[in-house]
């Protein structure tokens, strides 16, 4: 029979004498690291898309996008703009969470001009016939040192510089 290791105690290694002290510290750990887990599975945590519409008289724009979200996540935002009468020079300002602390990996279809109205983004979408629509898409990385509660986020469609509707939003970003 070979000799025991050095360092090796059979009573405590082999027959785990004592050790129902020290297993209640590690299936806790274990548990904790299980809650958290189906938490973020029921979406706690964030990524899950939600919509958002907003309708005024000239036009209507819905916006699919997270508003709960994790750092590093990668995430897309649609809007869609439907025009009730011709929007002659509709312009989407995005508030400035959209851009604080992310990073905007692509703009689908590519806006006609891109600008800064008082620190937000303004795209200019060019004139939407009456009876059509306009859907942008818009590719996001949320920085993973970027955390956020309750960042402003909202969005406003203008006709030139008339304001036709605006969506307030909040996004959350966790750690």
């Amino acid at each position: 029979m070979a000799d025991v290791p050095d360092g090796i105690v059979l009573k405590y290694h082999r027959d785990l004498d004592g050790m129902r002290k020290t297993l209640w510290p590690r299936r806790l750990i274990i548990g904790a690291i299980g809650v958290f887990a189906v938490l973020g599975l029921l979406n706690v945590f964030g990524q899950r898309p939600a919509n958002a519409t907003a309708d005024a008289a000239q036009a209507s724009l819905t916006l699919n996008a997270p508003d709960h979200l994790r750092g590093g996540l990668l995430f897309s935002a649609r809007f869609h703009i439907t025009a009730h009468h011709d929007v002659k020079d509709a312009v989407l300002v995005l508030d400035q969470g959209w851009a604080e602390g992310m990073a905007i990996n692509t703009i689908e279809p590519g806006p006609v001009g891109e600008a800064s109205r008082d620190g937000k983004i303004s795209l200019d979408l060019g004139h939407i016939p009456a009876g059509q629509s306009y859907v942008l898409y818009m590719q996001f990385q949320a920085n993973p040192t970027n955390v956020a509660w309750r960042r402003a986020a909202g969005v406003a469609l203008l006709d030139g510089s008339t304001r036709l509707l605006h969506i307030d939003r909040k996004v959350t970003i966790y750690p």
